[in-house]
């Protein structure tokens, strides 16, 4: 089966912190090779450590990743970059005025991606006025309209009280994505980007992302699903679930890619006839690990 690359858009009006979100991407990409796709250079500075090489619009970073800008023809990007062997996940961060959902629009009849997800970064301390900015609030209402995942950045900087409300306010105008509150940028990788199931551990094996706040654990499904009947469950917002990706198998014993980023949920023919198994990632004090074993 001819390869599919994952893509995620990161989006987000100027300033809410895109760039400081790339650049723990690229230093915690745990053997991932990345491709970050930015319109121009200027727009994401690459934090100079990382460089180890600079040949005309291509970076190449530290760990086996490339960053390299499309300017005005994103499309002509997206088709070179796929074409490389050398590539894992590619990454585009989008200007700070964009919509993310055209970029979809704009990706769909490119063979060989596939979105892996929308992931809108905002700043918790402007992120409700510019919202009902006269000049402004369309395009923030409608960047974040396109999001799986919103990441309510620069949460130290408003009081608990104020990030509750922020979340509260962000949950109820678009519920089918999930709200994760963070700090600079941090948040496992895995939240953010494709999961590796093969590196992870049988049922129950639950570990700490972040000891605070962060936890994935891993089901191996003993019997053939109902397909329909498992996405429908999972979707349930109150399991708490932020990530998720596995396989499993249909009626017929073919075996599916399952994945879950926000509300949204895929499943797709599977590259290879592995055993099936899904992780799961969320918050430690919202992630319903007891509900999410019984439905699986």
């Amino acid at each position: 089966m001819t390869r599919r690359l994952p893509v995620t858009l990161i989006g987000g009006y100027l300033g809410a912190g895109k760039t400081t979100l790339v650049n723990h991407l690229l230093r915690h990409a745990e053997g991932r090779r990345l491709a970050i796709l930015v319109n121009e250079f200027g727009d994401l500075p690459i934090d100079s450590d990382l460089i180890q090489a600079r040949d005309g619009n291509l970076i190449s970073i530290a760990g086996g990743c490339i960053c390299c800008s499309f300017g005005s023809d994103l499309v002509a990007a997206l088709m070179e970059i796929g074409s490389r062997a050398d590539i894992d996940q590619i990454v585009i961060e989008t200007s700070g005025v964009a919509l993310p959902g055209s970029v979809v629009q704009a990706m769909a009849l490119l063979p060989g991606l596939d979105i892996d997800g929308v992931v809108v970064v905002a700043d918790a301390e402007t992120i409700e006025e510019r919202s009902r900015d006269r000049y402004m609030g369309d395009t923030v209402l409608r960047q974040l309209a396109d999001a799986d995942l919103v990441l309510l950045n620069k949460i130290d900087l408003v009081t608990d009280e104020r990030a509750r409300a922020l979340v509260s306010w962000l949950e109820t105008r678009w519920p089918h994505a999930r709200i994760l509150p963070v700090q600079h940028g941090r948040l496992p990788v895995e939240v953010a980007l494709g999961l590796h199931t093969g590196r992870r551990g049988a049922r129950g094996s639950a570990r700490p992302h972040d000891a605070s706040r962060y936890v994935s654990f891993s089901i191996e499904p003993t019997e053939t699903s109902d397909l329909a009947e498992l996405v429908r469950q999972l979707s349930d917002p109150h399991l708490g679930i932020l990530r998720a990706k596995g396989f499993v198998r249909d009626r017929t014993g073919n075996v599916q890619t399952l994945q879950i980023v926000g509300s949204r949920i895929d499943l797709l023919p599977a590259p290879s006839d592995g055993k099936s198994g899904i992780v799961f990632i969320g918050l430690s004090d919202r992630l319903d690990e007891a509900a999410i074993s019984s439905i699986v």
